[in-house]
């Protein structure tokens, strides 16, 4: 039995993660398999959006601790980080939007996982934490995630409450996109936002998102220099024209 399952949708690559009767923990074979998904999807020039979500009723519940042996040499364990850490240096690099669509538990490192997407969404039940402090390990991973998506305050609550949280807290927390009633609206949502995404211009959505990258930690001074000579490298191109193409076909077709 694999770990994940890849599919396809037209231009939309699916990551099931596959593990039910471990609640979607994951082992170090879990980890190097997505990372090899995550790395494909963006080499496929005919992928253009990125789903994350469990196969069965649970997102992922963390790291499988059954996987760690005790006493296990120091190689053996950074290796398993190392490609941990991997996922997010992909996800983060990625130049196609992410999407985690989260039913029932998201925690420990499936907290992370979501929460390292471009966007997450949700069903109403779905419940999401760092519980690694419930055994008295930090949350290593999930600091170097969250840090960066909510103030300092908010990070270290989630952080140190040891704790779950609905998903409309985390929508009011800026930290989910949509929350979906049931899992039939959530397979909505997740249909409508994927093909939305993948149907964006590939490379106007990779420059957008390395500019949203690059400027995150700028003073605003610098990051409207960045933006204003991204927009004269576009205008420079020619891409003005497809670009005011695109906007009549849009408008046409009631979009606009």
């Amino acid at each position: 039995m694999t770990s994940i399952v890849v599919e396809s949708r037209g231009r939309v690559t699916r990551i099931l993660l596959d593990r039910p009767d471990r609640r979607n923990a994951m082992d170090h074979r879990m980890v190097r398999a997505l990372v090899d998904a995550i790395a494909g999807a963006e080499a496929d020039r005919d992928c253009g959006c990125l789903v994350i979500a469990g196969k069965s009723e649970t997102f992922c519940s963390g790291r499988d601790l059954g996987d760690a042996r005790e006493g296990a040499p120091l190689e053996e364990i950074l290796a398993y980080d190392e490609d941990w850490t991997d996922v997010f240096h992909l996800l983060t690099g990625l130049s196609k939007p992410s999407l985690a669509v989260v039913r029932g538990h998201a925690v420990a490192g499936g907290f992370t996982l979501a929460m390292g997407c471009d966007f997450v969404i949700a069903e109403a039940g779905a419940r999401f934490g760092a519980l690694e402090m419930r055994g008295g390990f930090p949350a290593a991973v999930n600091t170097a995630v969250l840090s960066r998506l909510v103030g300092p305050r908010q990070a270290l609550e989630y952080l140190l409450s040891a704790d779950t949280y609905p998903a409309e807290h985390l929508r009011a927390a800026g930290l989910v996109n949509r929350v979906a009633t049931d899992a039939g609206e959530l397979s909505r949502i997740e249909q409508e936002w994927s093909e939305r995404l993948a149907a964006l211009d590939p490379t106007a959505v990779k420059l957008t998102k390395e500019a949203h990258r690059t400027i995150a930690s700028m003073p605003i001074s610098e990051a409207l220099v960045v933006g204003r000579n991204l927009n004269a490298l576009m205008m420079s191109t020619g891409r003005i024209s497809e670009a005011a193409r695109r906007l009549k076909a849009a408008k046409a077709a009631g979009r606009g």
